[in-house]
Order: C-alpha cells, then sequence, then structure tokens
C-alpha cells in the first residue's frame, strides 16, 4: 500500500488541509478523500525509507523531536490502555500526529503490523526516529505482555530527558548571551571606533603610551588581515572535527572532557544519571542484564565510557556482579557503585537504579545554578576589564596632549 501527500479543501468551511494518507492508487486516495469531505488539489506519493518517507526527488527536513516522540508514546499507551487493538490505535495516531516525517513513519509502521509483524521490528525500520532504547524497551513489553506499562514508562523518560535538555538550555542561555554580548562589543571598539581615534593621534606625529602604541598595532593586524585570522579559524575547527570524527579522535575528546574542571564532573554525573536511568528501566521493563547493558551503552553518548562499558559487559558475561567490573573500571563513582551493589544484594536494583538516576539529576541541576553563578561574575570581569584597558590607551594619549598644550 502506497502513501500519498495531499492537499485539499474541506467541503464545509472551504478551508484548506493537508496531510498523508493511504491507498493501493492514486484514484483510491482521491476516493478516500471525497468520503472525508475533502476535495484534493494536490496528490503526490511519497517512498519509503528507513527514516520515514520521502517524496520522489525532494528530501524531507522536517525534525521529529524527543517531545514529539514522547507525545506519541503516550498517546499510544493510553489508546491502548483503553482496549482498542494496536492497529486501530496506530490508525488513529496517524491522524493526530501533526509532524510529516513521523507520519510518515506511523504509516509505515502500520502497514507493518498489518502484515504480520511485531510493532518493535515495526519501528527497527525507522532508525531515525526511533532510538535502539525505545525499539528494545517496545520488544521486552510485548515478550512479557506488558507493552501498555512500558509505553508509560518510555514516555516518562523522553518527557523527562526532554525537560532535562530544555533545562540546560535555559539555564545556559543567559551566560551565552553574555559572551556574544561582550564579543561584538569589543569587536566594535576594536574595529569601528578605535581606528577613528588613533588616526587622530598619529596626526599629532607625538610619541605614543606603549599601550595605545599596541591597541593601534593589534587594530591594524586585525583590519589588514582579518581573512587570514578568519581562514585559520576555520581551518583549526575543520581540522578539530576530522580529528573528532575519527574514533580515536572521539575517544581521546571524550576523555579530555571528563577532565575538564567542573565540566568534566557535570559530565560524569549526566552520563551516571542516563545510564542509571537507562539500565534500571530496561530491566524493570524484564530484559536480562546482558540485553540491557548493549541498549545502554548505546546511549551512554561518551567514546570513552563506552569501551569501559564492553569491559564490564564482558565483566558480567563471566558471571561476575555488575558492581565489580563497573569499579575496576575506575569511570564510575563511588556512589553509583555503592547503590549498584546495594541494590543487587537486595534485589531491587531497578529500583535502586531509578533512586540514584534522580540523585545525579538533582545534582546536574544543582551544579547548573552553581557553574552560571560563577560564570556570570566571570565575564562581568573579563568585559570590564578589556574596555577598561581600550579606554585606558585613549584616554593617555589625551592626557598627554592636554599636558603639552598646558
Amino acid at each position: 500500500m502506497a502513501v500519498f501527500e495531499y492537499q485539499a479543501i474541506a467541503r464545509e468551511g472551504g478551508k484548506k488541509v493537508k496531510g498523508v494518507i493511504d491507498a493501493d492508487s492514486p484514484a483510491a486516495a482521491r476516493r478516500k478523500l471525497r468520503e472525508q469531505k475533502l476535495f484534493p488539489t494536490k496528490l503526490d506519493e511519497t517512498f519509503g525509507t528507513t527514516a520515514g518517507t520521502v517524496k520522489s526527488g525532494e528530501m524531507d527536513f522536517s525534525r521529529v523531536t524527543v517531545r514529539d516522540i514522547a507525545l506519541m508514546t503516550r498517546q499510544l499507551a493510553v489508546l491502548l490502555h483503553a482496549g482498542m487493538p494496536l492497529v486501530e490505535s496506530l490508525a488513529a495516531l496517524i491522524e493526530q500526529t501533526s509532524r510529516p516525517k513521523l507520519q510518515k513513519a506511523l504509516f509505515d509502521v502500520n502497514d507493518r503490523v498489518r502484515e504480520g509483524n511485531r510493532l518493535g521490528d515495526a519501528l527497527a525500520a525507522h532508525p531515525k526516529i526511533f532510538a535502539p532504547l525505545y525499539v528494545n524497551m517496545v520488544r521486552a513489553g510485548e515478550s512479557s505482555g506488558a507493552l501498555e506499562r512500558v509505553l508509560f514508562r518510555l514516555a516518562d523518560i523522553m518527557e523527562h530527558d526532554a525537560k532535562m535538555r530544555a533545562q540546560v538550555l535555559s539555564t545556559l542561555a543567559y551566560p551565552a548571551f553574555m559572551c556574544l554580548f561582550a564579543v561584538a562589543i569589543i569587536s566594535f571598539l576594536m574595529l569601528v571606533i578605535i581606528p577613528r581615534i588613533t588616526a587622530l593621534f598619529e596626526r599629532q606625529e607625538q610619541k605614543l603610551p606603549r599601550l595605545t602604541e599596541i591597541l593601534i598595532t593589534t587594530t591594524d593586524f586585525i583590519g589588514a588581515y582579518w581573512y587570514v585570522i578568519g581562514g585559520v579559524v576555520f581551518l583549526l575547527l575543520f581540522l578539530w572535527r576530522y580529528w573528532v570524527s575519527r574514533p580515536e579522535g572521539h575517544k581521546a575528546w571524550d576523555r579530555f572532557k571528563l577532565t575538564v574542571p567542573i565540566y568534566g564532573s557535570l559530565q560524569v554525573k549526566m552520563v551516571c544519571a542516563r545510564f542509571a536511568r537507562t539500565l534500571g528501566t530496561m530491566l524493570e521493563s524484564g530484559l536480562t542484564m546482558m540485553k540491557a547493558l548493549e541498549v545502554v551503552n548505546t546511549v551512554v553518548q561518551n567514546k570513552y565510557i563506552e569501551e569501559a562499558m564492553e569491559e564490564v559487559k564482558a565483566g558480567v558475561r563471566r558471571g561476575r556482579d555488575l558492581a565489580i567490573p563497573m569499579k575496576e573500571s575506575g569511570v564510575f563513582p563511588p556512589m553509583l557503585i555503592h547503590m549498584v551493589e546495594l541494590g543487587q544484594r537486595s534485589g531491587e536494583i531497578e529500583g535502586m537504579l531509578l533512586k540514584v538516576a534522580e540523585i545525579y539529576d538533582e545534582d546536574v541541576r544543582l551544579s547548573l545554578d552553581a557553574l552560571v553563578s560563577l560564570l556570570e561574575p566571570v565575564i562581568i570581569v573579563v568585559m570590564g576589564l578589556f574596555v577598561g584597558l581600550l579606554v585606558l590607551a585613549i584616554l593617555l594619549p589625551i592626557l598627554n596632549m592636554s599636558t603639552n598644550i598646558g
């Protein structure tokens, strides 16, 4: 069954609408639209891909966010909990989804499920939309017969991740704006105001203070070779991107980030929170420890820790308790290891992992607040020093000229 993008006019009110519809042929698609009291004005067939479906000869730049997936997941869980069959629930989701890319992917998922495929396998055909964590949890829910509960849990996790990401961005937005504002002011002074003032001093043919000479030399160099400076910066960024794109460079960069003061400890806490929440949720959903660890390794987002996780998985595969290879890796903090050890002893490792994830989330929030509180005065002081030096470099020759005139 093909999928068609359409633009139509509603019979009642004459409102223009657009969306997607599945049908065996363009004629069947137009017939279905007329049955829905829509008069099609444009109809294009789309073609399936692993990331959804895109129109022939075009590229799809629409973006599916974590919040979109979370909302869709919660809606599916509610429909299944109300007793609606899976195929009908997916059909209802298609009508409720506003993102074209997600809507097309759901069309394909619905078709695969109607053909007899399991939901997890149908979702796995769209890896750019549904992550391995999502697919494996759905598969675990299908295997254990608790798909609704797993979907509710997945929605909670994704909503929490979206909330944390938004909180981090909003917290760092003000310091980032201050940095850009400071750079803009200093650049404007250096490239526009200072050259006009220094030209006046040069016409006086008097000896200038050392600070003023340095300022004039700097502004002249930047004005004359700005394209060279820009090219060097661009080249360095390109080389850095190339180095990070290689496995050894990516691993070295991720390891370096963990050693940066303040930021490194914050990165470790975020990784530990993601690790604990994902592992706890996977175990709670019915996956075995080995399968859960394989999925967790895909969401750590740090190559250095991912390599340490391979050693942890090897230790668990040999029959060792999880806490022992975690401690030997030297990557994970003592609190996480201690909580895992307590969870294994008590037989409640899932709840213990989810609890420690909440602790690390709160610690990340407090650390971010402290970091922002530290950054704001530092930015103001640095900006004040630069502006003060510029003003001093301008005032010193003016005072000398006044003294000479006197």
